[in-house]
């Protein structure tokens, strides 16, 4: 876990930068495996790497940034049925950085023994992972924030893990409609010792700010053995 001020460049628009995004560009263009999968508490990996964990509500398109991240098609199975992956999926990209695709939250549907063995699962994550540098908590721009992921914001608040915002879908929203979305969810969770104080704007289908999403997650990645 970090202190978001002690991360990288103290301004973010530094890893808007070209030399920043090419670094970005090339550690995501490198292998990038899966690893580890944890259904239970007890069963996660040993600590290696620096982690960063992707988090949001089911169907807020985070399999569809995995896959946009890395390049490839089917990283992260994406479904049309929200509440699909249901453990802990661990990705080693290049050695230097861990993916974490967490489970989707605030799906009703789902069994309530499922949705609690799911949230306790996240819990124990949260909480005793020291490798785990950041949580990308992704909110539909169409929809902004909801209680449930206010609660995973408390929650990385208590455990002092840093969480940045990344809007996703945003080229299903007219551009006033995202400038006001972006501007009203920093503006809601400022109270978040633990919020990095920028976001992203994403689009896994045109591929808007993946390039930048990449450079501020390279910037958090071990350094490149020699």
């Amino acid at each position: 876990m970090m202190d978001p001020d002690d991360e990288g460049p103290l301004d973010p628009e530094a890893f808007y930068e070209a030399d920043a995004v090419e670094r970005g560009r090339k550690l995501f263009a490198q292998e990038c495996t899966f690893f580890w999968g944890a259904a239970k508490l007890g069963n996660l990996p040993p600590l290696g790497n620096p982690e960063v964990a992707f988090a949001g509500r089911s169907n807020v398109g985070k399999s569809s940034l995995l896959n946009a991240l890395t390049g490839r098609k089917s990283l992260a199975r994406s479904s049309q049925t929200p509440g699909r992956t249901r453990e802990l999926n661990f990705f080693d990209l290049a050695g230097r950085l861990t993916l974490v695709d967490l489970p989707g939250y605030g799906y009703a549907k789902a069994p309530k023994h499922q949705i609690k063995a799911w949230t306790e699962l996240l819990l124990s994550f949260l909480r005793g992972r020291s490798t785990l540098v950041r949580i990308c908590l992704l909110i539909d721009s169409r929809h902004g924030i909801k209680d449930v992921d206010r609660e995973l914001m408390e929650l990385a608040d208590r455990s002092a893990v840093v969480f940045q915002l990344v809007l996703t879908k945003c080229d299903k929203v007219s551009k006033p409609a995202l400038e006001e979305t972006r501007a009203k969810v920093l503006s809601d969770c400022r109270q978040y010792t633990t919020l990095y104080p920028h976001t992203v704007d994403t689009s896994a289908d045109t591929g808007t700010g993946i390039p930048e999403l990449r450079s501020f997650l390279a910037g958090l990645a071990a350094p490149q053995s020699r």
